[in-house]
């Protein structure tokens, strides 16, 4: 079959390798429909001891289960179904409280051993998925493909951040960063009843589609002025950092209200200087969180089956799996907000 692999030195190729094959009676093989090209895709490219030249990368997926394990039992040959971007046993004390990222089987797709054990990824033909029961979600007829694949990395990330964070109805929330995950974000955050979404992002075409899409945009050195023309000065209730490292956790200091919350999904550096006395001062709340579709999957596709969400208006382009390093490139120079592949 043919997969995008890594080729070294940050770049990607296509090429043939050997079709998946079941490993244990609990697997499943997934014919891809849509795989998409991810912000971690690019971490790992640029932070490449992990992960060996050859491997097939990508996380985010969905398709048509083509093969079950004897032991599979709530999905059937030609179900559509969209994948978790990690994979977890769904038995464990973690997994039975909703924590699967927490599973000592935790394997997640195309990125080496960065993140545990080793599995290959989704940015293929086919993809073989442990725990299929417990990692593989149905989807129900109508949901689109180009909004299904966002779901196992990318909206779980941006729900998962709001909801550490608990945002009320008709609060304020402002989200650093108008990458793929903090758009998506402003989208969750709509539709889950937030008041003023404010989203803070250097490049005007990114911008241009937050504006498009109800949110108000702002520029990093414009940030304060918008969220306190919302707040009467107060600062934000809530702020998502979608950006990472101390630049993006530094900034969310800066727009948080006191007793406001924040919340991280965006990968931090091994050490941050936080503004611990102010916290203690302010009773501000700091949270992380990591998207978890295995538990978050019925609130997200309700979401989308009534038409508050749709994630798919974040994907700039689709394009040919035989066109994945040229989608890559594009990617990485922000060239495009999000590439779709298609197998």
């Amino acid at each position: 079959m043919k997969a995008v692999v890594h080729a070294g030195h940050g770049t990607v190729r296509v090429e043939e390798v050997a079709e998946p094959r079941l490993c244990a009676p609990t697997d499943a093989i997934v014919r891809v429909r849509r795989a998409a090209v991810c912000g971690t895709d690019l971490h790992v490219l640029a932070h490449p001891d992990d992960l060996p030249r050859g491997f097939v990368l990508g996380h985010e997926f969905v398709g048509d289960v083509v093969e079950c394990g004897e032991q599979v039992r709530e999905h059937g040959i030609g179900d559509l179904v969209v994948g978790a971007d990690y994979t977890a046993c769904g038995r464990c004390w973690w997994c039975r409280r909703g924590d699967h990222w927490q599973c000592s089987d935790r394997r997640f797709f195309g990125t080496g051993t960065v993140f545990g054990p080793p599995l290959a990824g989704a940015q293929a033909e086919f993809v073989r998925v442990p725990h299929a029961d417990t990692v593989l979600v149905g989807l129900p007829e109508g949901v689109d493909l180009d909004a299904a694949v966002l779901l196992g990395d990318t909206v779980a990330t941006g729900f998962a951040a709001l909801r550490r964070a608990e945002v009320a109805p008709g609060e304020t929330v402002a989200i650093l960063g108008g990458g793929p995950v903090g758009q998506v974000t402003s989208l969750v955050a709509q539709a889950v009843g937030a008041g003023v979404v404010v989203v803070v992002e250097p490049v005007a075409d990114r911008r241009e589609i937050v504006a498009r899409e109800g949110a108000l945009a702002a520029a990093p050195d414009e940030a304060r002025k918008v969220v306190d023309a919302a707040t009467d000065g107060r600062g934000a209730d809530v702020v998502v950092d979608a950006v990472g490292g101390e630049r993006g956790l530094g900034s969310a200091f800066d727009l948080v209200r006191r007793r406001g919350r924040i919340a991280s999904v965006g990968v931090p550096g091994a050490t941050v200087e936080l503004p611990a006395a102010r916290a203690f001062t302010e009773e501000l709340g700091l949270s992380f969180a990591i998207g978890d579709v295995m538990r978050d999957a019925e609130p997200l596709l309700a979401l989308v089956r009534a038409g508050s969400l749709d994630p798919g208006v974040i994907a700039t382009e689709t394009v040919a799996l035989a066109d994945a390093a040229e989608a890559y490139r594009r990617t990485s120079g922000r060239l495009t907000l999000k590439a779709l592949l298609r197998p």
